[in-house]
């Protein structure tokens, strides 16, 4: 009988992004050390390797940073659209230009799959920065009046999960408004951000219009509190967010945030169910399930549940965990010590309250943070691994009978950021979509991302949206 075929090592080489040994933070326009000289380091989730030694920002640090994009501003936000647009179109070209490098630098601090942030981060990092420079001279027919005015200075903060993404979807569409921006990135993930830094001075952006500090919660803490800031763009957990929407409550401040989510995924009877499967997958263990709109939960027509399961468990079995750096490898390292503790938590409780686990059959490397594919049958909504944002690569799995119990089921959460609908029938398609209670639905698809749409969510999801012509409105004065 022949063997299954085996994939021999695909590594994507180091060698083409030089890490420096220590990194400043970046303010009007030069690399420059913390007020206090406190630095941190960073590590690779995948090996706890430390990369390098980064500066910890402290509010002296914040305040320079503010005082330095105000300054900023006023010759920023009087160019001409069409002057802005020019450096937009050269940032995303150089993004473009240096992608390989990036994904792997992403790879190495992240610990997500090469193989994603090649062929998922980057093209839509450029993407990003290409779509808003093509509306910097437009804003007069964005909807939004005749001669929107930028708001000013934009503080913004990041999570750890797509760095360089995420700080495209803020960064582009500030700066085509003619907002300038002081940018906080996690504190796990902060190397990509500092070389976007060199791009800005590659590009040849103006002193002041883009600043990046890298540091812990009170640095954020202090940008979101500064009195100079006049819009906070925030994407992270739904803890942090209610608690920077009381910092700024009465303020004045304008904010988008961008919270948790626990999307479902409703799979029915007449759905393709390899299709599905597939979807599944890409909606729950795309980044290691470390995706704030994952599909979470999976809410299967109780007629096919038995075959869609089946099927989905010899799928999860062929998915290879291992080196991120390796073109081969479909599941990568948990970012971070922390979060890992948190996932394994989570499903520890989902076991002690009695759901069913089980993991996907494979040898979890000895150095650093990982956790096998795991899904959770004979839940109920009751259960905590149903309700919580675990943040990690586990799925739970509810059946339903009929479309209305399906539309409850999904519904039934404190978040609202999106949802997947598996059908071959259109109408059923739009009947659904228009009952769930999400920012983003896709139909017979997961995990889709294009710069023109808008993506944000209800509930604890947050308010506000980001990208597409919606995007521009969190920056201007309408």
């Amino acid at each position: 009988m022949a063997s299954a075929f085996e994939y021999a090592p695909a590594p994507e080489s180091r060698s083409v992004v030089d890490i420096a040994p220590s990194y400043g933070l970046f303010i009007d326009g030069e690399f420059t050390d913390a007020a206090d000289g406190q630095v941190f380091k960073t590590v690779s989730p995948s090996s706890e390797e430390v990369l390098s030694e980064v500066a910890r920002a402290g509010s002296a640090d914040v305040d320079r940073a503010v005082q330095a994009a105000r300054r900023a501003f006023e010759k920023w936000s009087a160019l001409p659209g069409s002057e802005r647009a020019k450096y937009l179109f050269r940032i995303a070209r150089i993004i473009q230009e240096r992608s390989r490098e990036l994904a792997v630098l992403e790879t190495l601090d992240n610990g997500k799959p090469i193989k994603e942030t090649r062929d998922a981060d980057l093209p839509l990092v450029a993407a990003h920065f290409f779509y808003y420079a093509g509306w910097a001279d437009k804003l007069d027919h964005a909807g939004y009046g005749a001669n929107p005015r930028p708001l000013g200075v934009a503080g913004q903060i990041i999570p750890w999960n797509f760095p360089l993404l995420m700080l495209a979807w803020k960064i582009a569409p500030a700066l085509a408004t003619g907002n300038t921006v002081v940018l906080k990135p996690a504190e796990t993930t902060p190397l990509s951000a500092l070389f976007f830094a060199d791009i800005c001075r590659q590009a040849g952006l103006p002193k002041g219009v883009v600043n990046i500090l890298t540091g812990y919660g009170d640095a954020g803490s202090a940008l979101v509190e500064h009195p100079d800031v006049n819009k906070i763009a925030f994407t992270g957990s739904t803890a942090v967010g209610k608690a920077i929407a009381r910092q700024i409550a009465g303020t004045g401040k304008k904010a988008t945030l961008e919270l948790g989510g626990k999307g479902a995924n409703i799979v029915f009877d007449d759905a393709p169910v390899d299709q599905a499967v597939e979807g599944i997958v890409t909606g729950i263990f795309f980044n290691q399930g470390q995706v704030c709109c994952a599909g979470s939960r999976l809410l299967v027509q109780e007629s096919i549940e038995d075959e869609l399961l089946d099927s989905l468990k010899r799928r999860l079995s062929t998915l290879r965990l291992g080196d991120p750096l390796d073109k081969n490898t479909d599941i990568g390292a948990i970012n971070s010590e922390e979060q890992l503790s948190r996932i394994t938590a989570l499903v520890e409780t989902g076991e002690a309250e009695g759901a069913n686990r089980w993991s996907a059959p494979c040898e979890l490397p000895s150095a650093g943070y990982w956790f096998a594919p795991t899904l959770f049958t004979g839940v109920t909504q009751a259960h905590t691994v149903a309700r919580d944002e675990i943040f990690g690569p586990v799925l739970s799995v509810l059946s339903f009978r009929t479309p209305d119990e399906a539309v409850a089921k999904a519904n039934n959460s404190q978040y609202g950021l999106s949802a997947g609908i598996w059908t071959e029938k259109g109408s059923r398609i739009l009947a659904v979509a228009n009952k769930l209670r999400a920012g983003v639905v896709w139909a017979n698809t997961f995990n889709k991302f294009d710069p023109t749409s808008p993506f944000g969510g209800y509930k604890e999801s947050g308010f506000g949206r980001e990208g597409g012509r919606h995007g521009l409105e969190g920056y201007l004065d309408v």
